[in-house]
């Protein structure tokens, strides 16, 4: 079409004349001038038409940005929010502000409030136009606030605000958020044009519109239609239309706003029943043709009512969206359970109520407000992932939320605890995305902690042993993690002991029923409390009537590692050396004794038939009904520690088993056992017989067993089994196994058909390929 209009002008004669639309097409590109000025007419207001709308552009006063600022802008805009969504946090914070403000100048003039009292934030999106309306009711700005603190970067009104108050002296507590005046440029995030209409008691209403380039500032034609207040409205990006969606609106506010001190409605739509008027068919006249008056029926009185009908009806209506109350503010003694357990499952997203709570203020370097909960049960993944960020405590500023991406918050293994955090005086980045010093984040931390420690501590035993129940194994990790609360998280530690069969016992109990002079808490490990309870080692101390803690978890023997002693006391593994149960005089002198009687078989046993695996061997004083035990030196591992050492997942072949398996152990004999007894009649007799040797070998293998540890070479243990077997029951140590003939047959049998099977060598033929006598031969095909 253009190059035929060209081709008529030049025909015409008056090439050069080329009319000015020429190039301009009536299908909208990206360059064409209408298809801009067709997109800047369609941001419109309500009440304004597009005309009323391009002229108020026209009569507006402009104002550029200096370059400065303009380089400020870019900055905020791409470089200081992560996270787009923040926008909306920032703009009701401001509008939070502005309600704060008017709030308190009616305390002294309640006149300001004769526009509206109805103090209140409206989110009203709409798709249609690609638009997001954000107004309050609050204080307002005059044109020269507008030219001043939306004109001018990091120009904060809040922060002047504030500081006319304490130049006042006025002591009032304040909850305003702003400090930094950028919050309101993170709605360019989002927006190419931010259009705010605002109206303030002392002054007409005024428009600002920019485009982040520039501004402009012009009175309002269609006068004062907001009574007093601000409304922003973002023109969004195509890129961020997603913000108009109702749930993804409701879910910032939630996540964010939800507890701002003042309601936040949401225009919301959703589809109800209505009864609704059936349109009936025109009924025939009654008089036709033909009809007389007495033909005409009469309709009884219920005929005549409208038939209705139940219809879908799409409502709209605004939604209050911070229904939830922020309770840390009130005092603990005016909330009931029933509001923490409401609270509880509104942020944590529980259904259960949880087993106990903490809500506390903390003062000194940084004041806060914090609520601390107990879940019923941990999730099911709580040690998969032990370590991983959680996001279980969430910090707010003055209710405000700014983050729950805190690793330092909590420690790991106090992971299961939620709750939030609330101050009015933390340092914020500009961004208030994150804190500034990790010194009051320690601060933090740690009283936080102790705050939790006591709450635990102060539940109740049938609670307690619930939490414990699905929270021990934090607790043992604590005490290893945390040293400078290892006292505190001992006397929560729960484990099952000798003195009751169902009962766990803290360490604060067994102490109280501690022996006169007993100086140890002993312990026990294994797999299972039967396998405690049967062990060697604890048969002289339960005996003696002393309480034995039995460790059945993994973890427990780690624990008491880095636990030492508790209250003076220290701890004593049943397993190890140097168990001193406290004998008489006279037993000393008894072991003495026998120690004579016994001492050149003990070096026989060390340095000739088990020195591969024994460091000593000795008489215990430990052992009632067993004839020997393997016995860790203090330093070495455990049958139980050897076990987990083995299993570990991440374990390199062999270095493992050279490092653990290879320790060697202590050999203690029960003098008064009948096989220890004729051990060393062997021995006295001939310290070379085969006998002796087998009976040692034997009793060393069967403690190994005992004690909780592996055998080293199986296959040797089978075979001296086999071998006293076959003595204990007078069968011939040299007798063969008899095979019968049948069997060594089948055995040929099955050698010559594999021989058989073997390729035939070359030139040679296999029974297959040569045809038998008087048969013919296969056809080749």
């Amino acid at each position: 079409k253009q190059w035929y209009q060209r081709r008529v002008a030049i025909t015409a004669g008056i090439e050069g004349k080329v009319e000015e639309d020429l190039g301009k097409s009536t299908i909208p590109s990206k360059t064409d001038d209408e298809t801009v000025e067709r997109e800047e007419e369609s941001i419109k207001l309500d009440g304004l038409s597009v005309s009323e709308m391009k002229q108020l552009r026209e009569s507006s006063e402009k104002h550029t940005y200096q370059a400065e600022v303009n380089r400020m802008m870019k900055l905020i805009i791409n470089s200081l929010y992560r996270n787009k969504e923040i926008f909306l946090r920032e703009l009701i914070s401001n509008a939070s502000d502005a309600l704060d403000k008017i709030r308190f100048m009616s305390l002294t003039d309640p006149n300001v409030l004769s526009a509206t009292s109805d103090l209140k934030v409206l989110i009203k999106p709409d798709e249609e136009n690609k638009a997001l309306h954000i107004i309050d009711t609050g204080i307002g700005m005059t044109r020269e606030d507008l030219v001043k603190n939306l004109g001018t970067i990091a120009k904060s009104g809040t922060s002047e605000f504030l500081a006319k108050m304490e130049e006042g002296d006025d002591t009032t507590q304040s909850d305003l958020i702003g400090q930094f005046g950028v919050g309101f440029y993170s709605a360019f995030l989002v927006a190419d044009t931010v259009v705010v209409t605002s109206k303030n008691n002392d002054d007409e209403q005024y428009v600002w519109e920019s485009d982040a380039s520039s501004f402009s500032v012009v009175k309002d034609p269609r006068g004062n239609t907001l009574g007093r207040g601000t409304q922003i409205s973002l023109f969004m990006k195509d890129e961020a239309l997603d913000f108009l969606k109702e749930h993804t609106i409701k879910d910032l506010v939630k996540k964010y706003s939800q507890f701002i001190n003042f309601p936040i409605h949401l225009w919301t739509s959703k589809t109800e029943k209505v009864e609704e008027a059936v349109e009936e068919e025109k009924k025939e006249d009654a008089a036709k043709e033909g009809e007389t008056d007495d033909d005409v029926k009469v309709e009884d009185e219920d005929d005549e009512k409208p038939k209705t009908k139940m219809v879908d009806k799409t409502v709209w209506d605004w939604e209050v969206m911070n229904d939830n109350k922020p309770i840390w503010l009130r005092s603990p003694k005016e909330v009931e359970d029933a509001d923490y357990n409401q609270f509880y499952k509104s942020f944590s997203k529980d259904s259960d109520e949880p087993l106990a709570h903490v809500h506390f203020t903390a003062e000194g370097e940084v004041t806060f407000r914090s609520i601390l909960f107990v879940p019923k049960s941990a999730p099911y993944d709580l040690y998969q992932d032990y370590g991983k960020k959680v996001d279980n405590i969430k910090m707010y500023v003055k209710r405000v939320f700014i983050t729950d991406d805190f690793e330092e918050m909590m420690p790991k293994y106090l992971n299961f605890i939620k709750g939030v955090v609330d101050s009015d005086d933390l340092p914020l980045n500009v961004s208030r995305e994150t804190l500034q010093q990790n010194k009051l984040l320690r601060v933090i931390k740690k009283k936080l902690v102790r705050k939790a420690l006591d709450m635990l501590k102060k539940m109740s035993e049938e609670d307690y042993d619930k939490f414990y129940k699905e929270f021990g194994t934090n607790i043992k990790l604590g005490v290893m993690e945390d040293h400078s609360n290892r006292n505190r998280l001992a006397k929560l530690l729960r484990w099952q002991s000798s003195n009751s069969d169902e009962q766990l016992t803290s360490l604060q109990a067994y102490l109280e029923r501690m022996k006169d002079k007993q100086d140890h808490i002993y312990f026990m490990t294994g797999t299972s409390r039967s396998e405690c309870e049967r062990s060697p080692f604890v048969e002289k101390l339960l005996k003696k009537g002393y309480e034995v803690l039995y460790l059945v978890d993994p973890i427990d023997e780690y624990t008491v590692q880095n636990l030492p002693e508790f209250e003076g006391k220290k701890f004593q593994n049943a397993a190890k050396e140097n168990l001193n149960l406290q004998d008489s005089d006279k037993a000393k002198e008894t072991m003495e004794k026998l120690g004579r009687e016994f001492d050149t078989m003990l070096n026989w046993l060390k340095d000739k038939v088990l020195s591969a695996g024994v460091e000593k061997a000795i008489l215990s004083t430990r052992l009632v009904e067993s004839p020997c035990a393997i016995v860790a030196t203090q330093y070495g591992y455990s049958g139980n520690m050897e076990r987990i050492m083995k299993s570990q997942a991440y374990a390199k072949a062999g270095s493992t088993e050279s490092n653990v398996g290879n320790q060697k152990k202590i050999l203690e004999m029960n003098p008064f056992h009948p096989l220890v007894k004729e051990l060393n009649r062997l021995y006295k007799e001939n310290e070379e017989s085969e006998s002796a040797k087998d009976l040692a070998h034997a009793l060393y293998d069967t403690a190994l067993l005992r004690s909780g540890y592996v055998l080293r070479d199986s296959v040797k243990f089978s075979s001296r089994m086999d071998k006293l077997l076959r003595m204990s029951f007078n069968i011939d140590k040299d007798a063969s196994v008899d095979i019968p003939e049948e069997f060594d047959e089948e055995v040929k049998d099955d050698a010559a058909a594999a021989e058989g099977d073997a390729a035939p060598a070359e030139g040679e033929t296999t029974a297959e390929e040569t045809p038998a006598e008087g048969e013919k031969p296969k056809d080749e095909l």
